[in-house]
């Protein structure tokens, strides 16, 4: 039987611990406490400080993995909470703060939905893995995980409204460089003023047709900052712009053809333009230095496959009114299913639209259920 008391405590402690990207020590410390009082087989913390509990089935079999980020967005400033954000707060029959909906429910259920398993009719593993730097980097502290414990299936436990999730937006950052001439400002035409090129690049990328999925929706390129150098210009015209787009991707776009799309257009053949996928780097709380490509590949499973009708058939077994959707954020399944091709689903309580809000909240027979859920989808993948 599912302890739900001790899974809502749970799901509180880690609420009331604050976990940006790259500060997700005190939460790891206590999932790891968690997982192993819990009495999985195998629990560890890696290197880069993702917390990983194995339990380990009679027999061999497949592998398992259900992963959950620890880390959390910011408390922008603005509009208060209406509760502290990081009180853990029971009310109304929800648990409040931030992180409940993204994703700290969803780790707490899956943390005590796995550990209830019967490990002699199990066979092969199921794996927890708490990973860190999602917020930043989707699916690169995964990818580090499943290199430990190898996956024959992944359960991404993303805010999905409880239904089965096949599919997913990708993301990539994309940087805009245009190049021009300087000059004094008194005399404009002896250079050329590259922020007026920017422009017309900007005006371009605007214009362009984008694809859009039935599910997904659009693909999108959202202009999110843009500089130009010298700064502040004082009596020069900027030689150097610089602006970054945020582009979410649809299933089949490549890094080359995102770029192509801008670099190509023939009404900017006469700017200096340059186009690349910005490279993060990023330090986690064990000091482990990422340096990452920023681009995140979607992802689209077939609705027949046997993962995703396996696991449909499972929550709907114990009561849960699921059905198909696809994601239209980036998650951590762009590795696993964008690079990996490991079939991969999501699967967790909450919406889509609960996620880096204020008042960030998460219905207790939601947390309940997905943990129920996860339960049942690793019976019917190890049974």
């Amino acid at each position: 039987m599912l302890d739900t008391d001790r899974l809502i405590s749970f799901a509180r402690d880690i609420v009331r611990l604050p976990s940006l990207s790259g500060e997700e020590t005190h939460v790891a410390r206590r999932i790891e406490a968690e997982i192993k009082a819990l009495g999985f087989d195998n629990v560890w913390m890696d290197d880069i400080g993702n917390v990983i509990g194995v339990l380990e089935g009679s027999q061999p079999g497949p592998t398992i993995v259900f992963d959950a980020h620890t880390d959390t967005v910011g408390i922008s400033p603005g509009v208060p909470w209406a509760l502290d954000p990081f009180s853990g707060e029971v009310m109304n029959g929800a648990l409040h703060g931030r992180g409940t909906a993204d994703m700290k429910g969803a780790l707490a259920a899956m943390v005590h939905g796995i550990a209830g398993l019967d490990r002699a009719k199990l066979k092969g593993k199921a794996v927890i893995s708490a990973s860190v730097m999602e917020e930043v980097l989707e699916g690169v502290a995964l990818e580090k995980v499943i290199a430990q414990t190898g996956a024959d299936f992944v359960v991404i436990g993303e805010a999905s409204n409880l239904q089965i999730v096949r599919g997913g937006r990708g993301r990539a950052e994309v940087h805009l460089t245009t190049t021009g001439r300087p000059s004094h400002s008194s005399a404009p035409q002896m250079g050329r003023n590259a922020v007026l090129d920017m422009m017309r690049a900007i005006a371009a990328v605007e214009d362009l047709p984008l694809a859009e999925h039935p599910q997904m929706g659009p693909a999108i390129f959202a202009l999110t900052d843009i500089i130009s150098d010298p700064y502040p210009g004082h009596s020069v015209i900027p030689s150097i712009c610089r602006v970054t787009y945020d582009r979410r991707l649809l299933p089949g776009e490549t890094a080359e053809n995102v770029l192509a799309d801008i670099t190509q257009r023939p009404e900017l053949a006469d700017i200096q333009l340059e186009a690349r996928i910005a490279t993060g780097e990023y330090t986690s709380f064990t000091g482990h230095t990422f340096t990452t490509e920023k681009f995140f590949p979607a992802w689209l499973t077939s609705d027949a496959d046997p993962f995703v009708t396996s696991a449909l058939a499972a929550v709907n077994g114990v009561g849960i009114e699921a059905g198909l959707n696809a994601y239209r954020f980036c998650t951590n399944a762009a590795y696993s299913a964008g690079v990996a091709a490991i079939p991969t689903i999501g699967f967790g309580p909450a919406s889509e639209a609960d996620a880096h809000v204020i008042n960030e909240k998460l219905m207790l027979d939601d947390l309940i259920a997905a943990a129920q859920g996860y339960r049942a989808i690793s019976k019917a993948m190890l049974g």
